[in-house]
């Protein structure tokens, strides 16, 4: 565990904004000491990575903590595009600075305006965004969002996490006995209530997603027992009828 003192040493992010995020339920410390100081863990310490890619890539921070708590989170998918976005950031500021050598060096006589060009970089980030950000689902989980403070939306990710804790249980039965799917049942239900509205396509996307691992599978395996994810996802496709 680290101080909120020493994340800040180590990312440069000030202590203010540590605590600003830790006020607006973008990024909750994992504990806190008896006299009340935030405490961080490597957990936190990954999602401050992806808070502070995302701020690079110039993100409010609404979309954010949106992107970040959605259910189906792809932390692989969300960081290939990232580094993409930030290789053609990369590639736009090497432009702009070759044309500020030439300008030191020639003057502005001859000089190619289009290293002010951003429109690569800004239709993949168009095209990123659309995948993250602007479909109906995230529309609408964005506005049941409003009305829930921080704790409600600590409180929601325990009672969601605790569906797979159920699915966990559940694993020496066949995927398809009538209580496995009455849970699946509930899942869908319950993401239709507190997030979006989960039709049967959502929800089969959803069981793929599970199936391949990463951090969702990971969370759903911590929350489940070792292979709760796959159960789960095996689950789904019954009840999908694939």
């Amino acid at each position: 565990m680290k101080t909120v003192k020493e994340i800040s040493r180590m990312t440069g992010v000030s202590v203010r904004t540590l605590q600003y995020y830790d006020r607006i339920g973008l990024l909750k410390p994992a504990s806190y000491t008896e006299a009340g100081y935030r405490l961080y863990d490597d957990t936190s310490l990954e999602r401050l990575s992806q808070i502070l890619l995302f701020r690079e890539l110039e993100f409010p921070l609404s979309e954010i903590k949106a992107i970040l708590s959605a259910p189906d989170f792809d932390r692989n998918r969300a960081l290939e595009q990232q580094i993409e976005m930030l290789e053609l950031k990369r590639e736009h500021l090497e432009n702009l600075i070759l044309f500020a050598r030439g300008i030191y060096l020639k003057g502005m006589k001859g000089m190619d305006f289009t290293a002010f060009d951003r429109t690569k970089l800004d239709e993949y980030a168009a095209r990123a965004k659309a995948e993250w950000g602007t479909t109906p689902q995230y529309q609408e989980m964005e506005e049941k969002q409003k009305s829930r403070t921080a704790e409600d939306e600590q409180a929601l990710m325990r009672s969601f996490m605790h569906l797979f804790t159920e699915f966990g249980a559940m694993r020496t039965l066949s995927p398809e006995a009538e209580q496995v799917q009455a849970q699946v049942r509930r899942l869908q239900a319950f993401i239709t209530e507190h997030l979006y509205t989960c039709t049967d396509e959502i929800l089969r996307g959803l069981g793929q997603m599970y199936a391949g691992g990463g951090e969702i599978a990971e969370n759903i395996d911590r929350a489940g027992g070792e292979g709760t994810a796959k159960f789960a996802a095996e689950a789904i496709a019954v009840y999908c009828g694939t």
